[in-house]
């Protein structure tokens, strides 16, 4: 056995992540360092590396054809999201995962950020871009739906409040 630290698994045991439903997740930057734009009066501003993700996610639909981008807010320092797995189109797609899904992302998202610290001079970040694991949950119903929904509409508003502001930390 490999000597470090073990990561507890947030996933659900058993749970097959390509089943048909939708996902909320949420993505940390490293270090919950603020890279993605600022919060004014309750308004989130991107900036241009914040537009940047933002297009990557609503790019996943062109790359996964049984996924519906529904709801999405880039905060300074993490993203939240939902999106719906759904019936597969003719001709039958292979099958992917909230995980590879979530994998492409990152990947795209931290080699795009890569150009832009060397082409635009963004902010360098540490190591990595991202942290390692993600957090999501499967929304059950329609209510839980309508409850991620607005909470990731409300985030900006709720800044000042939440625990991944780098002042409530």
């Amino acid at each position: 056995m490999q000597q470090g630290k073990c990561r507890r698994s947030i996933r659900l045991p058993q749970y097959d992540y390509t089943n048909t439903g939708a996902y909320f997740v949420t993505i940390c930057a490293q270090n919950h360092q603020c890279l993605l734009g600022n919060i004014s009066n309750g308004e989130m501003i991107l900036s241009d590396s914040g537009i940047m993700v933002h297009r990557w996610y609503q790019f996943l639909e062109s790359k996964f054809d049984n996924l519906i981008c529904d709801y999405f807010v880039c905060m300074p320092n993490h993203v939240h999201f939902i999106i719906q797995l759904g019936q597969a189109h003719w001709p039958a797609p292979t099958k992917v995962s909230l995980n590879e899904i979530v994998h492409w992302f990152k990947t795209m998202t931290t080699n795009n950020y890569i150009r832009g610290v060397k082409e635009k001079g963004w902010t360098r970040f540490d190591k990595r871009l991202w942290q390692r694991n993600y957090w999501e949950r499967v929304i059950r119903n329609e209510a839980e739906l309508q409850k991620f929904r607005n909470y990731i509409l409300n985030n900006p508003l709720r800044w000042h409040l939440d625990r991944l502001n780098p002042i409530n930390q």
